[in-house]
């Protein structure tokens, strides 16, 4: 009799709206143990755009891993905000951009 995964955390999400039919998604779980925490379970963010898909994995078996899968997470969440800054710094200014005329003028 094989057992069932236990994830501690597992959440998926579709990343564009469903009516540009672009498989976008993240998906990110974290295992743990049937007794309590597992120090070797299956830990990981997986990002797909398209048909690139990334996935990170966060191992826990060891105390220097888990101080680096903890460094990982806090500077992608760090990097992801400042890009997100830029990107609706970059949206506002296209956006407020006077209209340049297509036509040439005489």
């Amino acid at each position: 009799m094989t057992r069932k995964t236990i994830y501690a955390f597992a959440k998926r999400a579709f990343l564009n709206p469903a009516s540009t039919h672009q498989a976008s998604y993240i998906q990110a779980h974290i295992q743990t143990g049937h007794e309590g925490p597992d120090q070797w379970g299956d830990n990981r963010v997986i990002i797909a755009d398209c048909n690139r898909v990334v996935q990170l994995e966060f191992f826990l078996g060891s105390k220097r891993h888990r101080r680096i899968s903890l460094a990982k997470i806090d500077l992608l969440i760090k990097i992801l905000t400042q890009f997100r800054t830029a990107l609706a710094k970059e949206i506002n200014s296209i956006e407020n951009e006077p209209r340049k005329s297509t036509k040439g003028t005489k």
